[in-house]
């Protein structure tokens, strides 16, 4: 859970501000989408804009956290059974 808040939160607040800076400087209605205009509302385009912000931001810090894992982490079992069945006696 710890994990995932280091990930949500941040690419939260930077989606935010990408997204202040990208339609401050590109009107929502001037949009092209596949060659042809978007035909969204101003509300739409904005709410789309910013989840798409944060699941780029969101990627971004998954990836960061999932390079910096020590190599314990990599290489440890994390369940039981799992490590059990993969080594073929009990850890």
């Amino acid at each position: 859970m710890k994990r995932l808040i280091w990930v949500l939160w941040p690419s939260f607040i930077v989606a935010g501000i990408a997204e202040i800076l990208f339609f401050t400087l590109i009107d929502p209605q001037e949009l092209y989408l596949f060659g042809e205009p978007v035909n969204f509302s101003r509300t739409t385009v904005y709410s789309l804009g910013f989840f798409a912000f944060w699941a780029i931001c969101a990627a971004s810090s998954l990836l960061t956290c999932f390079i910096q894992r020590d190599s314990s982490e990599v290489n440890s079992c994390m369940i039981a059974a799992n490590c059990e069945s993969r080594v073929g006696r009990k850890p």
